[in-house]
């Protein structure tokens, strides 16, 4: 179950110019981020915000536990603090991750010259998005390239299609 917490009445962690280390029970600043423990706007609960030094929104949003008066947030601590940062930086790889391989795409495709690598490269310019769509042989050598549009599907039968056209730009 995912719960809704209110970021609106933080302070911009980016545009913060002091980056001194900070340890206090709810906002805790140190080798590059910022913890904030924050109110629950949907319920009596408490979360915490993981920003990046320089980031606008948050890498990690999640819950925060509860202190033993049951009112109040349990204070961060150093523990605690580099548990989000592990877990933060683990959000934020896995979204370069995933942004990688779907901009960038590859295929291997065995003709009678050898194995050919066809290669999608997408350009997510915001006027003018397009993809290079490239081929290599064995050794690396350029053997085509043409730009396609953004939405070009590079999988086997295209990439196959391709070669078997001499490298015109596909339709």
């Amino acid at each position: 179950m995912t719960e809704s917490v209110s970021l609106s009445h933080l302070p911009d962690p980016s545009a913060a110019d002091d980056t001194a280390p900070i340890q206090a029970p709810r906002l805790w600043r140190q080798d590059g981020w910022t913890a904030q423990v924050i109110k629950n706007e949907d319920d009596e609960g408490w979360a915490v915000a993981m920003y990046k030094d320089g980031e606008a929104e948050p890498a990690l949003v999640g819950p925060w536990t509860m202190g033993r008066d049951k009112k109040n947030p349990k204070p961060l601590d150093g523990a605690a603090f580099r548990t989000l940062v592990k877990t933060a930086s683990e959000v934020l790889r896995r979204h370069e991750q995933h942004l990688q391989a779907m901009l960038h795409k590859r295929i291997d495709i065995a003709t009678a010259g050898g194995t050919i690598t066809v290669l999608l490269d997408i350009v997510p310019d915001e006027d003018d998005p397009y993809a290079c769509l490239s081929a290599r042989d064995a050794g690396d050598e350029l053997l085509a390239e043409v730009r396609v549009r953004p939405g070009f599907k590079l999988n086997a039968t295209t990439a196959a299609a391709w070669i078997a056209d001499d490298f015109n730009p596909p339709r």
